[in-house]
């Protein structure tokens, strides 16, 4: 299998072909605003990856639809500041934190992950029953004095034709003491005008909890009226409505069973008959978030966030016993598969 390890002095303002393999094609790049680029064409469609800025998939694009969430932003910022680089496909989320910090936490929003400097990253590329493929992969860590030190060691796989990701990650506990590790995969689809949200639960099951809203004294009507309606039914939230607005952010928090084969599943079914998906492991990640905000300026529907705990801060997590307790030296992995499917796969 040929690994290809990634350097800084790759990435230049001009685009330039790294690495043709059968139908994949990757062209490496550097945005404007100084961040290092991955361009993966594979013949269904195309995607940016970030190697070292939290390996992100910045953009997403396949059946000619961009999957990937509207805003403001137009390219990566050189930056760990979550919401000053807003408009990533996918972020890894967490670390010693995740989700909003609460009162009483210190956290940055959703912890070290999402813009986590990478020292390694490689690129692998193979062939296999699902045709030729390339997976990038690499090594960061996380140190404090006093506190905690772990090391993330994700990996993506994207096979020629496909349009979808494979998506892993292992993190090591390489501190003396037990750290308490959160995780939350971000996974920031475009809302679509008419889609139906599907998965494995009843709305009235009791496992989905909905974080009300605060909204602002002076609020618009339909605004409120939308809260009021999914505060009452559940089931309303899962029909997107034409340019509906949703200020501020929808947050539910769910428990999805797993099916026979141990996957949970999730989708936006769009009026086309084209899907978009998520898929995780309940007994890796129990919860599923799903988080949806659309504004003049935002658009954006993570239907389903797989994660390891409700994202309310470091503080609620430990206090609900949610943070994954490793020990010196322990490892978690997990893994997810989303993206795409056409209308004629997805009947």
């Amino acid at each position: 299998m040929p690994v290809f390890e990634l350097y800084d002095d790759m990435f230049a303002p001009t685009r330039r072909l790294l690495v043709r393999h059968g139908d994949i094609v990757v062209h490496a790049f550097r945005y404007p605003a100084g961040v290092a680029a991955l361009e993966i064409e594979n013949g269904a469609g195309r995607t940016v990856l970030l190697p070292f800025q939290g390996q992100q998939i910045w953009d997403a694009e396949f059946g000619g639809r961009r999957l990937t969430m509207q805003t403001w932003f137009d390219q990566p910022l050189p930056t760990r500041d979550y919401l000053a680089t807003y408009g990533a496909f996918f972020l890894h989320c967490g670390g010693t934190a995740m989700g909003n910090p609460g009162p009483e936490d210190d956290h940055p929003l959703h912890g070290e992950l999402p813009n986590m400097p990478y020292e390694r990253a490689q690129l692998a590329f193979g062939s296999g029953t699902e045709g030729d493929w390339v997976e990038l992969s690499g090594l960061a860590s996380e140190r404090r004095a006093f506190s905690h030190y772990f090391e993330m060691r994700p990996r993506l796989r994207l096979a020629a034709g496909e349009s979808a990701f494979d998506v892993g990650f292992e993190v090591e506990n390489k501190g003396g003491s037990v750290l308490p590790f959160f995780y939350l995969g971000h996974i920031n689809f475009r809302p679509a005008n008419g889609a139906v949200i599907t998965d494995g639960l009843i709305d009235d099951c009791g496992e989905i909890a909905l974080r009300r809203a605060v909204l602002a004294p002076d609020a618009p009507e339909d605004v409120r009226a939308f809260h009021d309606a999914i505060a009452a039914h559940p089931a309303y939230h899962r029909h997107i409505g034409q340019d509906q607005r949703v200020e501020p952010e929808m947050v539910m928090t769910m428990r999805p069973p797993a099916d026979a084969d141990g996957w949970a599943e999730a989708r936006q079914i769009h009026e086309d008959g084209s899907v978009d998906f998520v898929r995780h492991r309940p007994s890796e990640l129990p919860y599923s978030v799903r988080w949806m905000t659309r504004s003049a300026d935002r658009q954006a529907l993570g239907f389903s966030l797989p994660a390891s705990a409700p994202p309310d801060g470091r503080k609620a997590g430990l206090a609900n016993g949610q943070a994954i307790m490793l020990a010196p030296g322990a490892r978690l992995g997990a893994q997810m598969r989303f993206g795409m499917e056409q209308a004629e796969a997805a009947s």
